[in-house]
C-alpha cells in the first residue's frame, strides 16, 4: 500500500529519488480522509503531478505542506490519549554537521524529532519528502490527560 523510497546509482554515487504519492498515501500520512487532499488539491494549496495517468503528490509538496498544517497545532478536546510506539510519517526537515543530523518528521499531526549520527542519516537516505517509521522506545515517557 505504501510507496517506498526508490534508490538508484548514477556514476556510481548512490542517490534517493523522493517519490510521487497517492492521494491515500498523503492522506493516511497527514492524517486526514482522501476527500480532504482531494479538496486541499482543487482549492490549491495542495500541488499535484499526474503520474502514471493518475493524480499524485510530490514527497517534498507533502513534506512542505505537513510543515506548514503542523506549525501551531491546538491540543484538541481529547479526555485521554497514548501514542503508539512506531509511528509512520513524512520528513520535513534534516539538519546535518560534521557528524550529527536532526531529523523532522511528520506523522499524522505529531511532530516528531530525532537526534541521530550523520552516518546513519546518510544511509537512510533520510531527506525531506521521504516516507519513514519513527519507533520510539524511552525509558521516561509522561502521559497527561487535559482538563474536560
Amino acid at each position: 500500500m505504501w510507496t517506498t523510497r526508490v534508490t538508484t546509482r548514477i556514476c556510481g554515487i548512490r542517490m534517493t529519488i523522493v517519490p510521487n504519492l497517492r492521494i491515500s498515501e498523503a492522506a493516511a500520512l497527514l492524517g486526514v480522509s482522501d476527500d480532504t487532499v482531494r479538496r486541499w488539491v482543487e482549492q490549491g494549496r495542495l500541488p499535484s503531478v499526474h503520474d502514471g495517468g493518475r493524480m499524485a503528490i510530490d514527497g517534498r509538496a507533502l513534506a512542505s505542506f505537513a510543515q506548514q498544517l503542523a506549525e501551531s497545532p491546538e491540543p484538541g478536546t481529547t479526555t485521554a490519549a497514548s501514542a503508539r510506539n512506531r509511528m509512520r510519517g513524512i520528513v520535513t526537515r534534516v539538519l546535518k554537521d560534521g557528524v550529527m543530523a536532526q531529523v523532522e518528521m511528520q506523522a499524522g499531526p505529531f511532530r516528531v524529532v530525532s537526534l541521530m549520527s550523520r552516518e546513519a542519516a546518510d544511509e537512510l537516505g533520510l531527506e525531506p519528502g521521504v516516507v519513514a517509521v519513527a519507533s520510539i522506545k524511552s525509558t521516561h515517557v509522561v502521559v497527561e490527560i487535559p482538563e474536560a
